[in-house]
């Protein structure tokens, strides 16, 4: 029997900064996130970083916090029951961290009969810690918990027709009654080893403007030409005019090289640049969670008024957009019929 198991980034379980303390201690550990030796890991996040940001990211949350509960959490279930509306297949939800964890959403698979699992991560482009270390500890799980079940997964979609239809249609109905200068694609960043590390071809890679621009077996992992081509395409889409759009990264830990222009950086000097009015799309993202409803929907919007901006448009995720429910439905649907009749 098969069944999907959709797959989030996760949440803390409330805003007490004890509950967001094991939430980043979960995250922050994870190999594929600080993708340095499990020692200097583990100091530089039990020994420093605990010790700090917990009632930072507490008071954070608290600014964006639903009656019902994190909004990550509560948008990806309300998308599990949309698009269990429109399927035959069981459809199960977990987080990478946190609750519902991704060996529960298996067991509820497999308490319903399910032995071949399409796992979806919910990620439109592919990155070493996000898709990459779900599909690990997936695969983790099944060998310990569940040798009877298979495993399937819906590669990165960023330029999946489908999806950028999608989201360029949800970002011209958020912008259709308003005035703007300029749209910013900003995407959550990561550091450039990280790159570097999913280059298949260990010499592609470079990060020097042009890599990202000839074609290679790399972009098949490559996060920063997924984020740069999503925008591209969803920009001819639009007929964006050339400069009335760009990609930026947020959300860096650290003092390594991350993945540049920053985006707080950006916002700032477009707002010094003269320019009015933005609108920021956040499209690493699926589901509204902390980066684009606090740092972004907040901050950003905060500090773009404050350095002369006017007006700042956060266009929100996806989420349980009616067409992306019924893309993301038809996908599921093609698989378990393609997976009957082969």
């Amino acid at each position: 029997m098969k069944g999907v198991l959709l797959v989030n980034l996760g949440s803390p379980d409330s805003t007490d900064p004890k509950d967001v303390k094991k939430y980043l201690d979960e995250f922050l550990m994870d190999e594929r996130v600080i993708d340095v030796p499990y020692l200097l890991r583990a100091f530089l996040v039990k020994g420093i970083i605990l010790n700090t940001r917990p009632k930072k990211s507490a008071a954070a949350y608290q600014k964006i916090w639903w009656d019902e509960g994190s909004p990550l959490i509560v948008l990806s279930e309300r998308l599990q029951k949309a698009v269990d509306q429109l399927t035959a297949v069981p459809i199960a939800l977990a987080m990478r961290y946190g609750n519902p964890s991704i060996e529960t959403g298996l067991q509820e698979l497999a308490n319903k009969g399910v032995d071949e699992v399409l796992l979806v991560p919910l990620y439109p482009q592919f990155a070493m810690a996000t898709t990459e270390t779900i599909l690990v500890l997936a695969e983790k799980i099944r060998e310990k918990k569940f040798p009877n079940m298979s495993f399937t997964n819906v590669p990165a979609f960023y330029n999946h027709p489908d999806y950028v239809r999608v989201l360029a249609n949800s970002i011209q109905d958020e912008l259709k009654d308003k005035d703007w200068d300029h749209i910013l694609f900003s995407y959550h960043g990561v550091p450039e080893r990280h790159i570097k590390k999913s280059d298949i071809t260990k010499s592609h890679c470079k990060i020097d403007g042009q890599c990202c621009q000839t074609s290679s077996p790399a972009h098949q992992f490559c996060y920063r030409h997924q984020c740069y081509e999503t925008t591209r395409q969803v920009a001819k889409y639009l007929e964006l005019k050339e400069g009335s759009y760009s990609t930026s990264f947020q959300s860096r830990l650290g003092r390594d090289p991350w993945l540049q222009p920053y985006t707080d950086a950006t916002i700032n000097s477009y707002a010094e640049k003269g320019i009015k009015n933005l609108a920021v799309v956040t499209p690493a993202f699926v589901s509204d969670c902390l980066e684009t409803l606090e740092e972004i929907g907040m901050e950003g919007k905060e500090e773009f008024l404050a350095h002369g901006g006017e007006n700042f448009y956060a266009i929100p995720c996806l989420n349980v957009n009616e067409d992306w429910v019924k893309v993301l439905s038809r996908w599921i649907d093609e698989w378990a019929l393609a997976e009957t009749t082969a």
